[in-house]
């Protein structure tokens, strides 16, 4: 059986990386056919100035996945010397490698380049409560840069409504909530943009498009052309395989619209399961390490199965109070 360790200990035993300061991984090369994870888990130690928010602009990592990846650790002043974990190591999300998938649950965009064995991914901010990110297939219709921009009347209505009057049109320029750049979806109304703040990016805070960091919006302006895919998914929990073993990432669930949700997470752990069929016939899952990662919910890759032996398809000790 697997040892019954923290989930993060495990991670890290698995991929740690002692680093003396931040190191982005935009780009990191696909793994070989039939497995699924790229990059690794980084450890930083804080400096004084330090915040989770400078961190995660310096390595491409949103807020809330810096949370979720530190309890425990004061996000505003970690403190000096404080070891800091930097979450850079990914399942990749089902389904095809191709164009840009957005996955809801972990505020994250990966773009598959077409003919490049390399995948590029960036941290999202996602729509808040009440103005909810869709789940679509779609594709990128227009690409603007420097882009106006003009607040539909639902928006001009709630900032007066706070004593924050919009004007109808919002030039290009440091004011601008668009950032340097813009790119049309095929859903109406929702867009891929910039921003002018910096913070907020990995956390739900748009009006249900999609914010990135500015330097990362330009890089993957350069990149992506008008007509590729966009595969918006809405995945908590992703099963993968890296050197013969079957690993489970978990993110807090959000439902359909971007909002909490509360999930019977034994049921949604079994779906997510189920949808790798070659996965289901090979492995013995040990349930008790899935209820810690499951629990846990830090978006880190932990090991959770035996490859190579019947499945376990229940467990008295995996239930719905995870």
């Amino acid at each position: 059986m697997l040892p019954r360790l923290p989930a993060v200990a495990r991670s890290l035993s698995l991929a740690a990386v002692l680093v003396a300061g931040p190191v982005a991984a935009l780009e990191l090369p696909l793994p070989p056919p039939g497995e699924d994870i790229v990059g690794q888990v980084q450890v930083i130690k804080a400096k004084y100035e330090d915040t989770f928010a400078d961190l995660g602009v310096a390595n491409d990592l949103g807020y809330l996945e810096m949370v979720a990846a530190n309890p425990g650790v004061d996000p505003w002043l970690p403190g000096a010397g404080t070891e800091v974990i930097l979450p850079t190591r990914y399942i990749l999300p089902p389904g095809p490698r191709e164009g840009i998938v957005i996955n809801l649950a972990e505020y994250r965009m990966y773009y598959f380049p077409k003919g490049q064995n390399v995948v590029h991914t960036f941290p999202l901010g996602i729509g808040r409560e009440g103005w909810g990110s869709p789940i679509a297939n779609t594709s990128i219709t227009a690409k603007t840069s420097n882009p106006a921009w003009y607040p539909p009347k639902s928006i001009r209505e709630e900032h007066a409504a706070d004593g924050d009057p919009l004007p109808t049109v919002v030039p290009p320029g440091p004011d601008n909530p668009l950032g340097p750049f813009k790119f049309t979806l095929g859903v109406p109304g929702y867009l891929i943009h910039g921003s002018n703040k910096k913070f907020g990016i990995g956390m739900r805070v748009s009006h249900g498009c999609f914010r990135m960091l500015n330097n990362n919006v330009l890089a993957l302006a350069s990149m992506a052309p008008v007509g590729t895919s966009v595969r918006i998914i809405n995945e908590p929990y992703k099963f993968g395989v890296s050197g013969g073993k079957v690993y489970l990432e978990a993110h807090a669930p959000l439902d359909d619209h971007g909002d909490p949700s509360v999930v019977d997470k034994h049921t949604a752990v079994i779906n997510a399961l189920l949808k790798r069929e070659e996965l289901v016939n090979s492995i013995r899952l040990n349930w008790d390490v899935v209820r810690e990662v499951v629990a846990a919910e830090d978006g880190l890759p932990v090991e959770i199965a035996e490859p190579n032996s019947a499945v376990a398809t229940s467990s008295p000790e995996f239930t719905t109070e995870l």
